[in-house]
């Protein structure tokens, strides 16, 4: 990592290993105290405000969907002030050809894609996450949520941003269906939830796919660049960046996770290096 862009932040990292660096704390803070233009790439999975006290379906069990106070609505407006705050810290520390990632379901994604077009920033996708094995709907009074909605948009609208073309064409997909072999890959993504070597140190909440987040790291960087993400969680995100030659930044405000982020760092790279 570039130790003049960590100068900045004068807080002490939660965890630091060469390229991989844990911060515990607000993201907006912390993206606030980054130099302009010095982030290549950022993946924000951020608070879907679900946590209502509602139930769902895992493992053919019902539970609680409350993940924790930082997953609950404060209300539309305060929802979306905060979802504008990230997302301008997000655009100032981008780099010009710099591209943001925003995944969510229906409870954020709108609030967060009107953000995006406000702050001035271009929006080149909406993929759709297919999930095969979704869990059923217990109401049985709408239809299953078997999908959420990934935004990619670059940092203005003439910018010129990277796009990995031929990988995504000819790559190596096979575990998702919908993707033909040799034929443009489409925004619609079949991709299965986290496989059980994935949790082996438990699971985070709302924990990513690791195949969902190499396509998209792959897609849209280059060896040696910076990724962030402001809501690291488990750090599916830096997983990826770490296996692929990527530089990575992960921020949260939950201990417990960035501990978990380390065991899954250490467990890849092996504890004693």
């Amino acid at each position: 990592m570039a130790k003049k862009i960590l100068a900045y932040i004068k807080q002490k990292p939660h965890f630091s290993h060469k390229d991989f660096v844990l911060y515990l704390g607000d993201s907006t803070d912390i993206l606030n105290s980054l130099p302009e233009g010095s982030i290549d790439m950022i993946f924000a999975d951020p608070p879907y405000m679900l946590s209502n006290g509602g139930f769902t379906v895992h493992a053919g069990k019902m539970v609680s969907v409350d993940k924790g106070n930082w997953d609950k609505s404060k209300g539309f407006d305060e929802d979306y002030a905060f979802h504008k705050r990230w997302l301008e810290a997000c655009h100032r520390v981008l780099k010009p050809h710099g591209t943001i990632w925003v995944s969510g379901t229906y409870h954020s994604i709108y609030q967060c894609g009107h953000a995006i077009q406000s702050i001035g920033f271009h929006v080149l996708n909406d993929i759709t996450w297919f999930k095969p094995n979704a869990s059923p709907n217990l109401s049985c009074r709408f239809f299953t949520a078997s999908h959420e909605t990934i935004l990619w948009a670059r940092k203005h609208k003439k910018a010129k941003h990277t796009f990995n073309y031929d990988l995504m064409k000819n790559g190596e997909w096979a575990e998702d269906f919908i993707k033909k072999p040799n034929l443009q890959m489409r925004s619609v993504w079949a991709v299965n939830p986290p496989k059980k070597e994935e949790k082996k140190f438990t699971k985070h909440p709302t924990q990513k796919p690791l195949s969902l987040l190499e396509r998209i790291v792959l897609a849209s960087t280059n060896k040696g660049d910076i990724v962030l993400d402001p809501f690291t969680g488990s750090s599916t995100t830096g997983i990826a960046a770490k296996k692929h030659g990527r530089k990575f930044i992960g921020i949260d405000t939950e201990e417990k996770y960035l501990d978990l982020s380390q065991k899954r760092f250490q467990d890849l790279v092996g504890a004693g290096n």
